[in-house]
C-alpha cells in the first residue's frame, strides 16, 4: 500500500507499487498478469481525468455546460467514462466476490463509449485463476495512489508507473517478455541521439509504444512543443499492440496512426505513403520467417534482395523507404549485420555505405536485451548528411565501441547508466556538429572516411576503426584475478544452491 502523507518513503512509489502487487500475483503467470495490473492502472488514469472535466462541467453548468455530452470530453481529448466504470464505483465494489466481471463490464462499457478503445482493453478480471479478493485489494492499492488532483499529474504519476511496471513484467517474464518491450535505457540512447524534435516519427515494429513515449518525454525535457511531433506506428502481435495504445493513451499521446494487422510491416504496410522525418525501432534479430520469398522483386529493395532467410536487411531497406529525402533512422540490429557477407548482404551493406547513407555505428554492451543473447549494435542512418541542419559528413562514418560501457542489474541484465548515454550521445552530437570540439578516442570512437571502410571491404564494426584503449599503467594482475576468482567461485555456489533444490523437489516427488 502507499504511505500515508505522515510516513517518509524509502522508494519511489512505482517500487512499493510493484512489491506490493508481485506478492498478489502469487501463481499467476507474469505474462497474464500483466493485463490485470496495466490495465487497472489505465483504468485509473482514464477515470481520474474523466472526473476532473466532469467536475468542471458541473460548475459550469449554469454556463450551458453539459457534464454528460460526450462532445465535452472529445473536445478536450478525455475518454467519456460510463458510470459504472467510474473509479470511484469499482472500488465501492473492490470487495463483493462478483469484482471480477465488474471490472470486465467497466472495460466493455468503456470500449462502446470510445471507438478508439475498441478491442484494446483486458477483459480478463472474472477469470477463475485471479482471487476476487486479491483483485480487490489490488484496486485499493492502486486507488491509495496519491497523484494529485490535475490531469497532467495524474498522467505523470500513472504514466510512469505504467512504464515502470512494463519494464518490470518484461524482466519477470525473461525472454518472452523482451519480445515487446525494448529496454527504457536502449529507447532513451537512440532518442537522445536523433533528436525528433519535429515531424514524423515512425516505427514499424513498436512494440509496446516505448520509441513513441521517450520521443515525446525528449520534447518536453527540451521546452518543445508536443503537437510538433506525429506518431505513425505498425505491431503485429496484437496483444502487444493492445498494450502500446494503452501506454499511449495514458500519456495522452495520439495513438490513432498506431495500426495492427497480423501479417506484419512487410506483406501488409499499414502505412504505405508515409515519407518519415524519423525512424526508430527495435525490429526482431535474425528474423528468418519474414516471407522473403513471396517479396523478391519489392520496389523496396532498392540496395539489394534480402534473404528469404534473414530479415536485417529487409528492415534496414524498409526503414530507408519510408524515409523523407531529410530523414533519419536510429534502430536496433543484430551485430552480424555488420559483418555479415551471406546471401548478398555484404553487398547491401556496400550499397548502402557507397550511397552515402551510413552516418554511425555504435557497438552495444552484451547483456542489455532481455530477449536475447546475441550481441546488439545501433545503426543511425541520414538521406541527407551533406547538411541537414548539421556539417556535411558525406564522406565519413562514426563508429563508437560501446561494449565496456554499462552495469549489471542482476546475472544475466546489463543496463546503461544516464552517464553513459550522455557520453554516446554527446560524442554523436559532438561529431554532427561542426562548433562542438569532436575528438577522436582511442578504443571509444573514430570518424573513418569512406575510403578506410572500402579498405576494410565495408566491414562495419566499430572494434575495426576505433583501435584499442590505452591501458592503464597501474593495472594490478592479482587484484584483476582476485576478483575473477571470487565471481567464479559465486556462480560455483549459486549452481549448488539449484542443484540441492532440484534433489529436494525429487525428494517430495518420491514421497508422494
Amino acid at each position: 500500500m502507499a504511505k500515508s502523507n505522515n510516513s517518509v518513503a524509502t522508494e519511489p512509489i512505482e517500487k512499493q507499487l510493484w512489491a506490493a502487487a508481485d506478492k498478489l500475483r502469487k501463481n499467476i503467470d507474469a505474462a497474464e498478469y500483466k493485463h490485470v495490473m496495466l490495465g487497472l492502472i489505465f483504468l485509473r488514469y482514464i477515470s481520474d481525468a474523466f472526473e476532473e472535466l466532469h467536475q468542471k462541467l458541473l460548475e459550469e453548468e449554469s454556463q450551458g455546460a453539459d457534464p454528460e455530452d460526450r462532445d465535452e470530453y472529445k473536445a478536450e481529448n478525455v475518454f467519456f467514462v460510463p458510470e459504472i466504470a467510474r473509479w470511484t464505483y469499482l472500488q465501492n465494489k473492490a470487495k463483493e466476490p462478483t469484482i471480477g466481471k465488474t471490472v470486465d463490464d467497466a472495460m466493455d462499457a468503456i470500449e462502446k463509449e470510445n471507438p478508439s478503445l475498441k478491442n484494446v482493453l483486458p477483459k480478463v478480471y472474472a477469470r477463475g485463476n485471479l482471487d476476487p479478493t486479491n483483485l480487490g485489494s489490488l484496486i485499493d492499492l492502486i486507488g491509495n495512489v496519491s497523484i494529485g488532483t490535475t490531469k497532467a499529474r495524474s498522467a505523470d504519476v500513472l504514466g510512469h508507473v505504467f512504464e515502470y511496471f512494463l519494464g518490470e513484467f518484461a524482466l519477470a517474464e525473461g525472454k518472452k517478455g523482451g519480445q515487446f518491450y525494448t529496454p527504457r535505457y536502449v529507447v532513451e540512447l537512440l532518442v537522445e541521439m536523433l533528436q525528433p524534435f519535429k515531424g514524423r516519427v515512425f516505427d514499424p515494429c513498436c512494440g509496446s509504444g516505448g520509441m513513441f513515449v521517450q520521443s515525446e518525454k525528449f520534447v518536453e525535457k527540451h521546452q518543445g512543443r508536443i503537437n510538433d511531433i506525429s506518431i505513425y506506428g505498425q505491431e503485429s502481435n496484437q496483444t502487444t499492440w493492445r498494450l502500446a495504445k494503452m501506454n499511449l493513451a495514458i500519456r495522452g499521446i495520439d495513438s490513432s496512426q498506431v495500426k495492427w494487422n497480423n501479417e506484419g510491416s512487410f506483406l501488409n504496410d499499414a502505412h504505405k505513403d508515409l515519407k518519415a522525418d524519423f525512424v526508430i525501432a527495435n525490429p526482431p534479430f535474425n528474423d528468418s520467417d519474414w516471407s522473403g520469398d513471396l517479396l523478391r522483386n519489392d520496389g523496396r529493395w532498392q540496395y539489394g534482395t534480402p534473404p528469404a532467410g534473414n530479415a536485417n536487411f529487409a528492415w534496414i531497406q524498409h526503414f530507408l523507404y519510408h524515409l523523407n529525402p531529410k530523414g533519419q533512422a536510429g534502430f536496433v540490429l543484430a551485430k552480424g549485420s555488420l559483418t555479415s557477407k551471406s546471401s548478398g548482404e555484404g553487398e547491401i551493406r556496400k550499397a548502402m555505405v557507397e550511397a552515402r547513407l551510413v552516418d554511425c555505428i555504435v557497438n552495444l554492451p552484451a547483456k542489455l536485451f532481455l530477449n536475447t543473447q546475441i550481441p546488439a549494435s545501433l545503426w543511425f542512418l541520414s538521406r541527407d548528411k551533406s547538411n541537414g541542419g548539421f556539417r556535411n559528413r558525406r564522406d565519413e562514418i562514426l563508429f563508437i565501441d560501446a561494449r565496456e560501457m554499462g552495469h549489471l542489474i542482476n546475472r544475466r541484465t546489463k543496463e546503461l547508466s544516464r552517464e553513459d548515454i550522455e557520453k554516446i550521445a554527446g560524442t554523436y552530437q559532438a561529431w554532427r556538429n561542426p562548433d562542438r570540439g569532436y575528438e577522436d578516442i582511442s578504443g571509444f570512437c573514430s570518424s573513418a572516411s569512406i575510403e578506410k571502410v572500402r579498405e576494410l571491404d565495408y566491414v562495419l564494426t566499430p572494434g575495426r576503426y576505433v583501435g584499442l584503449a590505452e591501458e592503464e599503467d597501474d593495472f594490478d594482475f592479482n587484484e584483476r584475478f582476485t576478483k575473477l576468482r571470487a565471481e567464479f567461485e559465486e556462480q560455483l555456489k549459486e549452481e549448488e544452491r539449484l542443484n540441492q533444490l532440484i534433489l529436494e523437489n525429487l525428494d517430495k516427488v518420491k514421497l508422494v
